[in-house]
């Protein structure tokens, strides 16, 4: 991996489950940074809000710090790892308490300039 090329943005709270996160995230892989853009802004998830300011910040670290072209940029990673998780307490019946898990996920993006779009083997 050439550093020259690539500019990383990262968030490391998240209000998502990783699951449904990295749903999202793998869905803009290998894309062209326009088209990963439309794709989130017309995208009915909640999260995709989130997702889509970490693009933002990615591009603008390739753009200012990498001094990279944007009309080249491409989503080259975007991984989903785990966060903290807040525990609540639901009442129950007979004095009993209910646990509530409220995940919180980390997302990185990675920017690349190439020319065009590589093949993915699968």
């Amino acid at each position: 991996m050439n550093q020259n090329l690539t500019a990383i943005a990262k968030d490391n709270m998240v209000r998502i489950s990783p699951l449904k996160l990295s749903l999202l995230a793998n869905s803009i892989v290998n894309m062209k940074v326009s088209l990963a853009i439309n794709q989130l802004k017309f995208s009915h998830k909640r999260v995709s809000k989130s997702v889509l300011k970490i693009l933002n910040a990615a591009i603008a670290n390739a753009e200012n710090n990498k001094q990279l072209d944007i009309d080249k940029l491409f989503v080259k990673e975007a991984f989903v790892g785990k966060s903290l998780r807040m525990k609540r307490w639901r009442p129950r019946a007979k004095g009993r308490a209910g646990s509530i898990i409220k995940p919180f996920s980390r997302l990185t993006i990675i920017v690349e300039e190439r020319e065009q779009i590589k093949k993915v083997k699968k």
